[in-house]
């Protein structure tokens, strides 16, 4: 076929996230429904097919070594807001930029780096004030913590300025903007690392390990998941920027946010890297509670009856991955039920199995029941991994959900100052945001099958995991 991957997409109807049937998921998106009449005709799996081969394989690329990493921040509300006192703990760092719509967080943002020696020049006030920060000539690196809809627009713009790109999660939004990450990440040579926090928490990293020294046999099956009881949070106010996480959930129906638990179980599978997830189904319960909550805002409050009649995201979503080598995930997702939180985290082997959640993660052998608290004992002495043990007190310090915000941000500025490969990269980025997309055409289609794209066109098979315990002798100090 003569045409490139996007005239295709264009012939067959699956441009941006549309589908073959004639059912579009950013139509979807907009409307939040899923009807009996859109999920009539064939299933979309022979639709899709590989993309022109990659312009360059950015796994396991070491970009050139950076003595100071040069950064600028944009999005400055919770989690950037956050990150710009965290990364000022790390020493080889020169924050250059602050950016967000809202003067005033910009302002707190600098203030919260006085004494530091950082001055960083502030950009604010403007829709687009995030491209000037992105074309400066003084920048390496480009941490975008804003609303979701922003996170591929910046990062394709800084890309294509010769920017790294650290993105919050989800990284993309359609498959069209997961494709459009891959590829300019690819021309540029500019790495794309998704700032999946989880894949750094102390327990999962310990299954990491263990997983990659044969300890669970073959791994079987995982399941991950975001259950996080933070509906109240969509009706404050004061909690984000234009209610934009309430309007993600009020027009979007699947698992709109599924890295935190897909990312660590597929580190630990090896995706992209040996194996890669082949298709999905996707399920959603009604909603049972936002409607309600919006109904009772917007009686007391008018800047709510904007989303009158919303067709909410049902409570529960469970997905289901197979991955090309036979292996199975479990997602789940759920931010609208009281319950405590949980990222479910399992690993189920030929050999073992381990569990996070309820806390303290347990690990068993065998029917007879799980380790005892000294056994637990002896497995982290033995494989927690050197990365943990040289940073994971500091970390807890520093803290960021108990220490893996800091982890996570202290690996990416040691790796871009040590020119080695990042732990996960653009193609990550892209496979684990296609989920919520991917999922939210499978609710629409009656829980009908859909493949999950191979953003690595084929070179998964030969692609290798970075390895986590290499000690290059060169570590990033901290303040």
């Amino acid at each position: 076929m003569a045409n490139n991957r996007r005239d295709f997409l264009k012939l067959t109807g699956l441009l941006g996230t549309g589908i073959a049937t004639g059912a579009s998921l950013n139509a979807f998106a907009e409307d939040g429904k899923g009807s009996d009449e859109q999920a009539a005709g064939p299933g979309p799996k022979q639709f899709f097919k590989p993309g022109p081969k990659q312009l360059f394989n950015m796994s396991g690329y070491a970009a050139p070594k950076l003595d100071t990493v040069r950064i600028g921040f944009v999005g400055l509300g919770n989690r950037g807001g956050a990150a710009v006192p965290r990364v000022n703990h790390i020493d080889g760092v020169s924050i250059k930029a602050l950016c967000d719509i809202r003067p005033e967080r910009a302002q707190l943002a600098k203030d919260s780096l006085k004494g530091s020696g950082h001055d960083p020049v502030l950009y604010s006030g403007k829709e687009e004030a995030w491209k000037q920060l992105c074309e400066r000539d003084d920048i390496d690196l480009v941490y975008i913590a804003t609303p979701w809809a922003l996170h591929t627009p910046i990062a394709v713009h800084a890309l294509t300025h010769g920017k790294h790109v650290a993105v919050e999660v989800p990284s993309a939004k359609t498959l069209e903007e997961c494709w459009q990450l891959v590829e300019a990440s690819e021309k540029n040579k500019r790495h794309c690392v998704i700032l999946e926090n989880c894949c750094y928490d102390f327990f999962e990293l310990l299954t990491l390990n263990l997983a990659r020294q044969g300890y669970f046999g073959e791994i079987v099956h995982g399941a991950g998941g975001y259950l996080h009881d933070i509906a109240k949070s969509f009706f404050n106010k004061d909690a984000r920027y234009d209610f934009w996480r309430l309007r993600e959930n009020a027009h979007r129906n699947g698992n709109l946010y599924p890295t935190h638990g897909l990312g660590p179980v597929c580190q630990i599978m090896n995706i992209n890297r040996g194996d890669r997830m082949d298709y999905l189904v996707s399920v959603s319960s009604n909603d049972f509670t936002l409607g309600e909550m919006e109904k009772e805002a917007a009686a007391k409050d008018k800047d709510f009856q904007q989303f009158a009649g919303s067709h909410f995201r049902g409570n529960m979503n469970t997905s289901t991955i197979r991955t090309l080598h036979g292996r199975t995930i479990l997602l789940q997702h759920d931010v609208s039920s009281p319950r405590p939180y949980s990222r479910i985290h399992q690993i189920s082997g030929t050999k073992a199995i381990a569990v996070k959640y309820p806390e303290p993660g347990r690990i068993a052998t065998g029917p007879e029941g799980w380790l005892s608290e000294a056994a637990m004992k002896d497995l982290e002495a033995k494989y927690t991994l050197p990365v943990v043990t040289r940073m994971g007190e500091m970390a807890k310090q520093i803290g960021g959900h108990g220490g893996m915000d800091f982890l996570m941000d202290w690996r990416l500025i040691d790796c871009l100052r040590n020119g080695l490969p990042v732990d996960h990269d653009v193609y990550d980025a892209a496979a684990w945001s296609s989920i919520a997309p991917l999922s939210e055409w499978s609710v629409a289609h009656r829980s009908a099958t859909i493949d999950v794209p191979d953003f690595t066109r084929g070179a998964w098979q030969n692609n290798r995991p970075v390895d986590l315990s290499i000690d290059h002798g060169n570590l990033t100090p901290v303040k």
